[in-house]
């Protein structure tokens, strides 16, 4: 089976610009199990359907705010 497209895998640099956040952030986020993520080396990798997901969420929680 071929990897969906939403599988792929992005660095911090990557989520931090999708979420508006800075680097350090999405890895603090990653750290404290804010965001799904997992280590590939000494870096944060993350899926890219798990950061779409976590966007919609966040946008939910601020518009019931």
């Amino acid at each position: 089976m071929m990897a969906d497209k939403d599988d792929i895998l992005l660095n911090s640099r990557e989520v931090a610009f999708l979420l508006d956040l800075s680097p350090d952030t999405v890895n603090e986020f990653a750290r404290r199990n804010i965001l799904p993520a997992f280590k590939k080396g000494r870096q944060w990798r993350f899926r890219k359907r798990d950061i779409a997901l976590f966007k919609r969420h966040m946008r939910g929680v601020n518009a019931a705010a």
